[in-house]
């Protein structure tokens, strides 16, 4: 299968680098390196020929400078440009997000991922802030929900902390297959992996975690609603600071009661309980 490299420089880099992962992601880029001046990002070629890349968002914000050049290519050793690129990622003092080639820390969580080309290694913003959110919680015997799982990363992190059942489901087949390894990796017994969208949601859950996108979530907000059980919780994420309010209309409009969020470099997590 052929791929192309398009290569970003986007300024102010600290502050665009995630936004743009996030929304050339939507565009259909599977992978992404990081390099100092610039973002490589992987695509199909056939795909590319689909889209058209200045269909991303941030080449309409006049707060960042944005531009592109595209190489082909016929081929990337993912594996091991993972293995370059990937760092150990610290969420808390007691949790670490892992590679299987790093070196063991042995703390309290250890999560080991190998993410290929799924979403979810906690680099992001919306990852690290719902592991943040989630890891404040008692799970214990709690059941589970993980709607857009990439690479399993959430599921696997509430299972440490107790959960069980847990449903991971993700559209992608290649988040299907990485969380059926992830899961196997960090030897979890309580996920249930299912590849394909919100039409395979079945029983009702303690919590919800959704870290998907702000269109998404607005849309499918009321089904996730009628699989929690009352009283429970839901921690949504992928979306903008500025579409904390639209989200946040939708919520209670359903009765979800908002508890609290974070910001981090604009992306929103937030809390809500069904009353």
């Amino acid at each position: 299968m052929t791929y192309t490299e398009v290569r970003f420089k986007v300024k102010p880099k600290e502050d665009g680098i995630q936004i743009l992962i996030a929304q050339l992601g939507e565009l259909g880029f599977e992978s992404f390196i990081e390099e100092v001046e610039y973002l490589k990002a992987y695509i199909k070629t056939e795909q590319l020929s689909t889209i058209t890349i200045e269909d991303c968002q941030l080449f309409k914000n006049p707060d960042f400078e944005l531009e592109y050049t595209i190489h082909d290519i016929e081929d990337v050793n993912w594996n091991q440009a993972w293995e370059e690129n990937f760092k150990p990622v610290h969420i808390t003092p007691n949790c670490v997000i892992r590679a299987p080639f790093h070196e063991k820390f042995d703390l309290k969580y250890e999560l080991i991922i190998e993410p290929k080309m799924s979403f979810g290694t906690g680099h992001h913003p919306t990852t690290h802030m719902m592991m943040q959110m989630v890891l404040e919680e008692s799970l214990n015997n709690l059941s589970v929900l993980d709607m857009g799982c990439g690479t399993g990363v959430l599921s696997i992190l509430a299972e440490k902390l107790g959960a069980k059942p847990i449903l991971a489901i993700d559209i992608d087949e290649w988040c299907f297959i990485n969380t059926l390894e992830n899961k196997e990796r960090n030897e979890c017994e309580n996920i249930n992996v299912k590849q394909g969208g919100e039409e395979l949601i079945e029983g009702r859950f303690d919590v919800v975690l959704a870290n998907i996108n702000r269109n998404i979530l607005l849309e499918h907000l009321p089904i996730y609603n009628r699989h929690l059980k009352q009283n429970g919780m839901m921690f949504l994420s992928g979306f903008y600071d500025k579409d904390l309010e639209k989200i946040d209309d939708v919520c209670q409009q359903l009765g979800l009661n908002y508890v609290k969020h974070q910001l981090k470099n604009e992306w929103i997590c937030a809390k809500y309980v069904k009353v």
